[in-house]
């Protein structure tokens, strides 16, 4: 690991000529607002650009400034997160821009920048370096996909002392003018060129400096990274619980945590030793002190988070009543509840496994009628 080469002084200047010439055009380039280049890197995050684009549009039609945006309701933003997928991106921009307002606009240091809510090193050196210039290298994984192959780097790279030795190759990389030009470049290589399954080497600006993964014959094999384990997969049940006046009853998601701030169709994960039905009046009762009359189950859906998979399991209930001396739910285990009509569920922000229960829903409702 000590004994890998620098890169060659020329490495930057062949990507910055590529980019000039590649360069995609994506509504957030050619410019140098901090509100602007912050969105785009939060919402890219573990997210394909494809899908990001016309979340950011809508986003600046409905948010123009960072003003707007601290000043918005938190479920209103939420709403219009809904389906870009980790929520907590969305909770951390709203408070990151409130903070921003308070100040009067985005520090334009890396200090300033790293102290603001959600802000990392990479978002950090990206807003820094296209926004006011700064000489901060970024470290994303399409950056170590590069790095890794031309290095032809054997070690683990989600080892921390692998990935400290990867800043500093990348920032010894960085131009004296242009850096961040040269981020996107580096980037957009790994998205267009240097990708995760058969890069396109004939066509990499750096094909012929010395990629030693090239040489070698190890793109497939680069970068390394430690196998993981299976992730857990829960049973969750959850009601589809109406009053007399056949309205559903939705649940608000504790602030923090999983899906924070989110609505859904209320209910939690199957301990051991209970069926699917006991689970789901026993999450009833320690959420919202409620009884209800389990009856048939509706549909089965199956979503993946990051770290753990669920199959969320729908059940039609009847509402029966609140615990004494209760005469309605009361919100233990969740922020808010609310009955709401099925045609009013789109006011509401729902994680994905609830957006599919909702769509089967809709879809029962158009054969009905």
């Amino acid at each position: 690991m000590d004994d890998l080469p620098a890169l060659p002084p020329n490495f930057a200047q062949a990507l910055l000529t590529w980019y000039d010439q590649h360069a995609a055009a994506l509504p957030w380039r050619g410019q140098q607002d901090p509100y602007r280049i912050w969105l785009s890197e939060v919402m890219a995050q573990q997210t394909q650009l494809a899908t990001v684009i016309p979340y950011y549009e809508r986003f600046l039609a409905a948010y123009p400034t960072v003003q707007d945006l601290a000043t918005a309701a938190l479920d209103e933003v939420l709403k219009l997160w809904e389906g870009l997928g980790y929520y907590r991106r969305a909770r951390l921009l709203h408070a990151c821009a409130q903070q921003v307002a308070r100040m009067g606009g985005f520090p334009s240091t890396l200090e300033g920048l790293l102290a603001l809510p959600g802000v990392g090193r990479y978002t950090a050196a990206a807003i820094g370096s296209m926004a006011f210039g700064l000489r901060a290298a970024v470290l994303d994984g399409n950056v170590i996909r590069v790095l890794a192959r031309w290095l032809d780097l054997s070690d683990d790279v989600t080892q921390a002392r692998v990935q400290a030795r990867l800043w500093r190759i990348a920032e010894s990389a960085l131009p004296a003018e242009r850096v961040g030009d040269y981020n996107q470049a580096i980037m957009e290589l790994g998205q267009t060129i240097c990708t995760p399954r058969q890069p396109a080497c004939s066509a990499c600006p750096l094909a012929t400096l010395g990629c030693r993964a090239l040489a070698h014959n190890t793109q497939a094999q680069r970068p390394v990274k430690a196998k993981r384990t299976p992730p857990p997969h829960y049973q969750v049940a959850c009601g589809l619980i109406r009053d007399e006046a056949g309205r559903l009853l939705i649940a608000q998601r504790p602030a923090e945590g999983l899906l924070g701030g989110l609505w859904e169709f209320p209910g939690g994960k199957q301990e051991a030793d209970e069926t699917l039905e006991e689970c789901l009046a026993r999450e009833l009762r320690e959420e919202l002190a409620i009884e209800v009359e389990v009856g048939d189950h509706f549909i089965s859906v199956d979503h993946a988070f990051t770290h753990f998979k669920i199959t969320l399991h729908a059940y039609e209930c009847r509402y029966l009543r609140a615990a004494p001396p209760h005469d309605a739910p009361q919100a233990l285990g969740c922020q808010a509840w609310a009955w709401v009509g099925e045609d009013e569920l789109s006011r509401y922000s729902f994680g994905k496994a609830d957006r599919l229960v909702i769509e089967a829903l809709r879809t029962r409702h158009q054969r009905l009628f």
